[in-house]
């Protein structure tokens, strides 16, 4: 019998080593960067977004229709919503500092930390989770929904831009809902504190009204509407960016649309930090 001897094991340049453990690793070596290098270039993929809305915004026509069809649209749905979010905390939080203030014997103090709150922190927040919750979400799919269908490489073909005719009215009328929704909000909050205290704690009317300038002035109420503004803008900017790169269909769809949620709201947090860091030192 002829022995026929097994083929011998493929080797790289290390002996005993097989080649496929060398492509291996170099394969795992490279999976970190690529990991990093994805969300490295949708940041830069979302500021270069950004930046050709303030260019379409200021260089060429601007889409009034579409404009006032998107506010109408974002109120409609934000109004309603945010007077009921805004009044429980607006409440929540007059109920814990009048119990605060009665205890150092300064109740009538109330209407000052019902103001402050109310238009430092819950008005400004209250307004962007609702348009970012309602609005946003709803431009994020309706903008995604083009996207899989092809529209907006059907208007880049027929000449017409998307940022100019789709994503620039639909980022103005969020800014702008954010920054009236959060009138409205302050309102209603600053009515449903002093209701709740009056009726509830019996908190003189009179000292109630005559405090709410102890702490609040011009500064204070014209960073609370920046805030707002601010909000909004991020929204707007982040359901656009979500709808017009969406990808896998409809389920794409649908993951884009849970994004935008988590991202405006992370986006929030980080502005209402940063903002309320630099008015503070800013107005010492």
């Amino acid at each position: 019998m002829v022995a026929i001897d097994a083929p011998a094991p493929a080797t790289s340049g290390r002996a005993g080593k097989p080649a496929g453990e060398s492509a291996g690793s170099v394969s795992a070596h490279a999976k970190p960067a690529h990991a990093l290098a994805t969300p490295l270039r949708e940041v830069g993929s979302f500021f270069a977004m950004a930046l050709d809305t303030a260019v379409a915004l200021a260089t060429t026509r601007f889409a009034y229709r579409e404009f006032v069809h998107q506010c109408w649209f974002v109120a409609r749905v934000s109004i309603l919503p945010g007077l009921l979010l805004t009044v429980p905390f607006s409440v929540i939080v007059t109920f814990i500092l009048d119990i605060l203030l009665s205890e150092i014997g300064a109740a009538d103090l109330s209407g000052a930390g019902a103001a402050l709150a109310t238009l430092t922190q819950t008005g400004p927040i209250t307004s962007v989770l609702v348009v970012g919750g309602a609005g946003a979400t709803a431009m994020c799919a309706d903008l995604g929904a083009r996207t899989i269908r092809e529209e907006l490489d059907a208007m880049r073909v027929m000449g017409i831009d998307p940022i100019q005719r789709l994503v620039v009215p639909r980022v103005l009328a969020l800014t702008l809902n954010a920054f009236l929704l959060n009138s409205i909000v302050c309102i209603a909050g600053v009515v449903g504190s002093y209701f709740f205290a009056v009726n509830v704690q019996h908190v003189t009317p009179g000292a109630f009204a005559d405090s709410l300038t102890t702490l609040m002035g011009l500064s204070e109420t014209v960073l609370c509407f920046l805030k707002a503004i601010m909000f909004g803008l991020a929204a707007g900017l982040i359901a656009c960016y979500k709808g017009i790169t969406v990808g896998g269909g409809p389920q794409g769809v649908g993951n884009a649309v849970n994004e935008t949620v988590v991202y405006t709201f992370v986006a929030l947090f980080v502005i209402n930090v940063l903002v309320t860091g630099v008015g503070v030192g800013a107005t010492k």
